[in-house]
């Protein structure tokens, strides 16, 4: 009976490390890609920074009275707001529309790429500069308006992780809804305003009437800004924060549901 040979395991990366390798290979290529697009650019790096500066100048201290809030705690967590909503959503609304239309989805889908490694291979690039820009945020705010460090660092972490990936998710569906690229950036606005008008980045919602402030609670991005304030004033308590974090997380469940969903891979016809 003659011996069965078999051929000897590849050498290499290990198996559990190959999709980490392809989401980075994915990601150095969407890098260089955005890198290019000059408008994309220009949107997610420069415009988180000039409107928190802007907003400065809509609150004031009679705004603020009764709130137990100083300009800093309004200004800090509205600047990380503006990089998670023009650095990660706007930008990514416009990437997966413009790859979709170019049919470069479809075509890395024939690949060994999964969809869900494609998505956020896609999105790594926006994330990393939404995380870059929050960094510097906190630091340049800190300094000019003499901001102590946070009282509970780990609430403020906790919001802008999950901030992160609620704009990833929200960019997926915004252009699964869209018929185009362009479209997409329309479709984008209407949800740029809500969620800054209304999380709290903009003005407080100390500040609005109950009923009001009772439905802007419930808005995408506002448990995620309620987690990053709390955790420079350390003030929240255990139910504010479960309320915050479970908000936020079932706004993710119901996106990532709608985009599994309704996600399209190709242009419509």
């Amino acid at each position: 009976m003659s011996a069965v040979t078999t051929s000897p395991a590849p050498t290499g990366q290990p198996e559990r490390t190959r999709p980490l390798g392809r989401l980075a290979a994915l990601a150095r290529a969407e890098l260089a890609l955005l890198v290019r697009s000059k408008g994309v650019m220009f949107a997610a790096l420069f415009v988180p920074f000039a409107l928190p500066f802007s907003v400065a100048q809509t609150v004031d201290d009679d705004t603020l009275k009764g709130t137990g809030l100083t300009l800093g705690l309004v200004l800090l967590p509205g600047a990380i707001g503006f990089s998670l909503l023009f650095a990660v959503y706007s930008s990514l609304v416009t990437i997966y529309a413009t790859r979709r239309d170019e049919l470069v989805l479809k075509r890395l889908r024939t690949g060994e790429l999964r969809d869900n490694e494609i998505l956020a291979g896609t999105a790594v690039p926006s994330v990393i500069i939404g995380l870059a820009q929050s960094a510097v945020l906190i630091v340049a705010v800190t300094a000019l308006l003499d901001i102590g460090a946070p009282e509970a660092p780990h609430l403020a972490v906790l919001g802008i992780l999950i901030g992160i990936v609620l704009m990833v998710v929200l960019a997926a569906l915004t252009s699964a809804l869209s018929r185009t690229a362009e479209s997409a950036q329309v479709m984008a606005m209407p949800v740029l305003l809500v969620l800054m008008l209304g999380s709290g980045m903009v003005v407080p919602l100390e500040v609005f009437p109950d009923s009001l402030a009772s439905v802007c609670e419930r808005l995408p991005l506002t448990g995620a800004m309620t987690l990053i304030r709390g955790g420079w004033t350390g003030e929240l308590s255990g139910g504010d924060i479960l309320t915050a974090a479970v908000t936020s997380l079932a706004w993710i469940a119901l996106s990532l549901f709608a985009v599994r969903r309704w996600f399209r891979w190709e242009p419509r016809r």
